[in-house]
């Protein structure tokens, strides 16, 4: 299995807080973490500690394995070029 990346682990994160239709500050609260850490982790700006990973992975009543596993399988994110003026 390839080492997913801190987008694809936050890719994974997200979809399995959407899929239980929690809010951000929910996960958040249940992880006792600041909900800008946990949007930052999303959205692949963070690059997460282990306490983190393990916080989120509990909160989300799953394995760090699992976790992991579902991160593989995210689609590697395109980094976005900043936007150029317009002439």
């Amino acid at each position: 299995m390839p080492q997913p990346t801190s987008a694809q682990l936050g890719s994974a994160i997200r979809h399995i807080r959407d899929s239980r239709e929690l809010s951000i500050e929910a996960l958040a609260a249940d992880a006792d973490m600041h909900w800008t850490s946990v949007s930052r982790i999303e959205n692949g700006r963070q690059n997460p500690t282990w306490d983190a990973v393990a916080k989120l992975a509990m909160a989300l009543d799953v394995e760090i394995s699992d976790l992991a596993r579902l991160a593989a399988e995210q689609p590697p994110r395109e980094r976005r070029s900043e936007p150029t003026p317009s002439s």
